[in-house]
Order: structure tokens, then sequence, then C-alpha cells
């Protein structure tokens, strides 16, 4: 080994000293050293509206539309021909008539002349019919005095026979008196033919005497149909008749409405009808059940609306009848609905009456069902619900609907009274995610108002 390499031993030397010391001292500063604090993870809740679900009776109610009929149509037809004489100032489109009101006259001068002739006719027939029942006195007794004498006569003949077996008297006279018996016996006969007689022509006279009755009435009723008159309170339609116009029997005058009773036949979805009607019903025969029977069964109660602008007006309607068909369209049931007395009440330029044509929205309520569960149809989700557990998580369930009304769901099954529904958008829901829930007063009396029957259903 030469003197350079033993030199450089010595220095590599000298730096381990302190390199081991170094190391040692951080080991030592780093085994004092205390370790970190791991700060815990906190769930953060989210908040989200909820209501307590309600168990409650409800209105099924159902929104139909429809237009105003009149209850009763009376179509004026000439039944007699002839002139218009007079007409009635008010026979105009609009006016309102009073029943028994005289509209139009059709001049009767020929009807009168034909009843005239008629009682003439009847009079003659009554006049030969007694002649004819005089007639029959008259022969009956001409008769008895025919008859006597044939007596006689054959009495006379039967001893100048007995003259004539003696030969008191010839045979001449005999023959002579024979003839005078037959002669008289021919008379007799010919009353007896006069009394056979009669009687037919008593019958023909009595038969030709009630038609000429009969005919009297007829002119009689067609000369009282000369007179129109409205048969009950109504509204006259379109009118275009004049004085001195010539009016064939059968031809139509004018057509004029009720103002007792109108109808209207409000279209409902069947999705919505089927409604009105609780599971409990029984089976019913339509054969052996009337309309106000079949209302009563049903309970249903209807209200009529009109809107014109900003003025809404309301009549009380009454449940009067489905109608037999379907439309085949639109998949919907006419129920028929009839307000009394739709011009009661009207205040011009406030309250107009209910007129033939007019558009109008009809409520129907039936029945209330019991002990309902109803939650906003904002909560439905495609079928299910959001409710929120006793740990305040948040659970996805699913529910079947009864029926849908307004702003509410009637739940079937799947939810139980007074759980919390999620009536909020969840979105992003996690099922288990923590909740802090906030209830919603106004809104779940929104919903059990009117689940009740109050405040609009659209």
């Amino acid at each position: 080994m030469t003197k350079q390499q033993s030199s450089g031993w010595p220095k590599k030397l000298l730096i381990l000293p302190p390199l081991i010391v170094g190391v040692g001292v951080a080991a030592w500063l780093i085994s004092g050293r205390s370790a970190l604090e791991k700060n815990p993870i906190a769930e953060v809740s989210r908040t989200l509206r909820v209501i307590a679900a309600p168990q409650m009776d409800v209105v099924p109610r159902v929104i139909g539309y429809g237009t105003v009929e009149p209850g009763q149509t009376w179509k004026a037809v000439a039944e007699v021909q002839g002139r218009v004489a007079e007409t009635n100032p008010n026979l105009k489109p609009g006016a309102i008539i009073k029943a028994g009101e005289v509209l139009l006259r059709i001049d009767p001068r020929e009807l009168e002349l034909v009843v005239s002739q008629l009682k003439a006719d009847i009079d003659r027939v009554q006049a030969q019919l007694a002649e004819l029942r005089a007639n029959e006195a008259n022969y009956k007794a001409s008769l008895k005095i025919e008859d006597a004498a044939l007596a006689l006569a054959e009495q006379e003949l039967r001893r100048l026979r007995q003259l004539a077996s003696t030969n008191a008297i010839t045979d001449a006279e005999v023959d002579a008196k024979q003839r005078e018996v037959l002669a008289q016996r021919q008379a007799a006969q010919a009353q007896r033919n006069l009394l056979n007689v009669l009687p037919s022509k008593i019958d023909t006279f009595k038969a030709e005497l009630a038609v000429k009755k009969s005919s009297l009435q007829q002119a009689e009723i067609d000369l009282a149909k000369s007179v129109i008159t409205a048969p009950f309170n109504c509204r006259i339609a379109d009118v275009d008749i004049q004085v001195g116009q010539f009016l064939n029997r059968g031809e139509v005058l004018f057509e004029a409405y009720s103002t007792a009773l109108v109808e209207i036949d409000a279209q409902l979805p069947m999705d919505q009808a089927r409604k009105l009607i609780s599971g409990d019903q029984q089976p019913i025969s339509p054969l052996n059940i009337g309309i106000k029977e079949l209302g009563n069964l049903f309970g249903v109660e209807a209200t009529v609306r009109v809107q014109a602008g900003d003025l809404t007006v309301e009549w009380d309607a009454r449940f009067a009848g489905i109608r037999e068909q379907i439309d085949p369209a639109t998949r919907s049931v006419a129920v028929v609905v009839a307000v009394d007395h739709p011009y009661q009440k009207a205040i011009p330029g406030r309250r107009p009456p209910l007129v033939k044509g007019m558009f109008c929205e009809v409520e129907l309520r039936a029945k209330p069902q019991k002990n309902k569960i109803v939650i906003p149809r904002a909560a439905l989700h495609e079928g299910f619900v959001y409710v929120v557990n006793r740990e305040n998580r948040l659970e996805k369930r699913e529910i079947v609907v009864e029926f849908m009304q307004g702003d509410f769901v009637c739940v079937k099954t799947g939810l139980q009274a007074g759980e919390s529904v999620v009536v909020s958008d969840p979105t992003p829901a996690i099922e288990g995610m923590l909740v802090d829930p906030v209830e919603d007063e106004s809104l779940l009396l929104s919903i059990q108002s009117q689940a009740s029957g109050e405040g609009s259903i659209k």
C-alpha cells in the first residue's frame, strides 16, 4: 500500500461520527412527535318540504261542458188552412209569452160555414127520423084496422059458404066475397111490409145522424184550431208570419222554448265519470229504476256555471239522466242535468238567464267517500312517492292511485295516514339520505279544502 492510499482512510472515518449523530437526532425527534389528529366527515342533511298525509272524507267532483237546450220545445203548426187574420203584437223573436196567450188567428169564416151547414144537415136528418117514427105509429094503427077488416071479411066469407052449401045463395056471390077477403089480406100485408122496412130506414138515418154529428165535432175542433195559443210559458224563436199570409195545413209557423226548464248534456271523460260511483254500490236493474231514483242512488249534485269575461254566474241543477250512447271519438259519456226556472233572478248586465245555445261548465258532486288518504298531485312521481321515515331518511314508496282530482291524488294502497310525504322536488333523490323536513301547512290546507269539496278543481 502506498503512502497516498493509507492517508485517505482517516479522512473518511472523520465523516461518519457527525452522520451517525445526525441520524440519531432525527430518529429521536420523529419518535417524540405526537401523531396527527384526523377530523371525522360530518353528514349533510337536505331540507325538503313535507306534509303529513291526511285521511279524510273526499267529495268526488267532475267538471264537464255542454250547451243549453230547452227542456221543452213547441213547434207551432197550422192544423187548418186559411189566411192569417190577426197576430199578437208580441209574436217576435225573443219575446216572453205567458201560457194561454193568443198568438195568432186564422180567418174562421170558411170553417164557420162548414159548422153551420153540418148543423142544418143534422136538423134535416133529425126531422126525417121524427117523420119515420110518426109513420111507424100510423102504420101500426092502420094495420090494426086492416086486420080487423080482414077478420070481418073472413067471417062473412064463412057465413056465405054455409049458405051456399044449402043453395041459399049462388057460388058467384061466394067467389066475390073470396076476392074481397084476398084484397083485404093484401092491404094488411102492405101495412106489415111498411112496418118491416121502417126499422132499417130508421137505422140508416141514425147512422147518417151520427156521421153528421161527428163531422160537426171535427168542424168545431178545426174552428178552435184557427186560434193558436201558447201551451206554456215560453220564449219565441224565429218568426216570419204576416197578417194576410195564407197558411197550408201542416205548415210550421214558429218555435217556442219553455222558460220553466233547460237541460245541459255535460260531456264527461269515462275515467273521470267513474269516480262519481263509489265502489260499494250494489248491482241495479236499469229496467226497474227511474231517473229520480237513479239520481238519489248515486247522490249526484250539480252546479251549472257560465263564464262571461270576469263575470261568473252559477245555477243549482239536478241530475236528469245519462245518455244511452258513449261518444266513440272522445270516449266520453253525456250526463244530463236540468235547471228549473232558468229565467228567475235574471238581472240585466249582471245575471243573464240560461238560454238555448249558451256554453256552460257543469260540476257534478257525488256522495263523500269515507276515510281516504290524499296527497298533492305534485308529490306523485310516475307511480311512487318519497316519504321521510322516523329516522328522517328519504324513502321511495310505490303506491296505487284510486283517482286524481284537481291538485290532489286519492291513494288506494301503499301509504298510511300521517306519513310524511315529500312535496318539493328532491332531485337528486338518494334513498336513505338524511332529510331536514319542513311542514308545508299552506299546501296541506289547500288539498284538504279541495278534497272536502271547496274551491276550484280545474
